[in-house]
């Protein structure tokens, strides 16, 4: 070896040893001397992300918090700099403040970071602005306005289903509560299905997409600084590789042929532009997109995970089942949303200047606190013994009930609770009547699963 290599070499060793020491330091810095060190959790959890990632894409996040909080009690250290609070007091004291959210929440910015809404946005007073500018399209006359809309759709769908059945063919109701959720989603969007239904198929794997996407965002949502360069960048887009172009596409087409076309009626995408007209100082041009976007992914979503889950375990109970049928009532929806909610993850915020006390405990400015709805949702001090278990039972009785809706949590609270709500609410309880009462529905197996 020459003098220059060995001189090379010993550099590299150098760097190499530098960085590892570097490191360590940091994690040492973030596992022994943090503000939060005397808060239990994972080690990975200790001094890195890596614990939540791992979980994420794993696929059971719900599943590993719960089990943390059993272990460790109401205080989880998740993440060098994260707690999760699994407290039903933390509802009000954390949610229900006005705690900025997370920089985690920053990814969801559709179709690009040019693109902010009310859920990317994370400061608490913008937040709060850009809802109100969204909020005549959520409002619950606008949407019984919408219900013949949501009827057409499910018509279509009873259509589909009635194919399929004379067809001895099995339904996967993974695929269809897609289909029917995105499709009802653009109807009440900007009065145009995006045509799941009408193909009865995915078009451009647009659906299959999102959920690659939802690992990639329980991933980056860590590393938000770096998702402006990957599926953020408006050169992306531009480009065509959005992994689910068909729907931007769809809702780029719509929100152009409106501002072409004032006779149309009164959609979500017609209520935005008219309050962009009346206050133009407040909201820009491309919220409007932005608003929609995030409106179809979330709304699609949570219909559709909260279908699958309530007929999951309707399946495995006759009894809820039967009775569901002799009664249609809330009882059953309520509890497919506690016992799946549709977001996984906890709902972070950022303990603000000068820190904040949650449940007694003083936690400093820039620590993030989050509260896992699953979590909350899985005490047995609120929801019985039995809080692991599908139950509409424990809905029934009115006082109990009242109780139980203190720590529910499954559209979120506070000023970020989910707009949609509403509109939700009817798609749920509108399908579910549907099908119970149309159709006798059995489990079957493909490719030795159940579905």
């Amino acid at each position: 070896m020459s003098v220059e290599e060995h001189t090379y070499a010993l550099y590299l060793k150098l760097v190499a040893s530098a960085f590892l020491v570097c490191v360590t330091l940091i994690f040492a810095r973030r596992r022994w001397f943090s503000s939060i060190s005397d808060i239990p959790g994972p080690f990975l959890g200790s001094f890195s992300v890596l614990w939540q990632i791992r979980h994420a894409i794993k696929g059971h996040t719900e599943e590993e918090t719960i089990a943390e909080h059993r272990k460790h009690g109401d205080f989880v250290r998740i993440g060098y700099n994260e707690v999760s609070i699994g407290h039903p007091d933390a509802i009000n004291e954390v949610l229900k403040s006005q705690m900025n959210k997370g920089d985690w929440y920053r990814i969801f910015s559709l179709p690009d970071s040019r693109y902010v809404n009310q859920m990317s946005e994370v400061d608490a007073k913008r937040h709060i602005t850009k809802t109100k500018n969204v909020a005549p399209g959520y409002a619950f006359s606008n949407v019984i306005k919408a219900e013949p809309y949501v009827d057409g759709a499910l018509r279509l769908f009873e259509t589909r289903l009635d194919g399929l059945s004379e067809a001895h063919l099995p339904v996967n109701f993974d695929e269809w509560f897609n289909f029917l959720g995105f499709d009802i989603m653009g109807e009440v969007t900007f009065s145009k299905q995006f045509g799941f239904l009408d193909q009865g198929r995915d078009i451009g794997d647009a659906i299959a997409n999102t959920r690659a996407l939802g690992i990639y965002v329980a991933i980056m949502g860590h590393f938000w600084w770096a998702h402006d360069y990957l599926l953020a960048n408006p050169l992306i887009g531009y480009l065509n590789l959005q992994p689910t172009m068909h729907i931007f596409d769809t809702a780029l087409a719509a929100v152009d042929r409106r501002s072409k076309n004032d006779k149309v009626r009164k959609d979500m995408i017609e209520q935005w532009m008219e309050m962009r007209k009346k206050h133009p100082e407040r909201m820009e041009e491309k919220e409007i997109l932005a608003a929609a976007v995030a409106n179809i992914g979330a709304g699609a979503d949570t219909v559709s995970a909260t279908l699958q889950a309530l007929f999951y375990n309707l399946l495995r109970n006759e009894e809820a089942l039967i009775q569901l049928r002799e009664e249609i009532d809330g009882a059953n929806l309520a509890e497919a949303l506690r016992i799946h909610t549709p977001v996984a993850f906890g709902l972070p915020r950022v303990a603000p200047k000068g820190g904040v006390t949650v449940l007694g405990r003083h936690f400093d400015e820039g620590v993030i606190l989050s509260v896992n709805p699953w979590v909350i949702h899985r005490r047995p001090d609120i929801f019985g013994n039995d809080a692991d278990v599908f139950s509409p039972a424990r809905w029934m009785d009115p006082i109990r009930a009242r109780e139980m809706e203190k720590g529910f949590t499954a559209f979120g609270a506070g000023y970020n609770q989910c707009p949609g709500r509403h509109l939700a609410h009817m798609e749920l309880c509108k399908t579910t009547a549907m099908l119970v009462r149309d159709y006798d529905i059995k489990q079957c197996r493909m490719n030795g699963r159940a579905t």
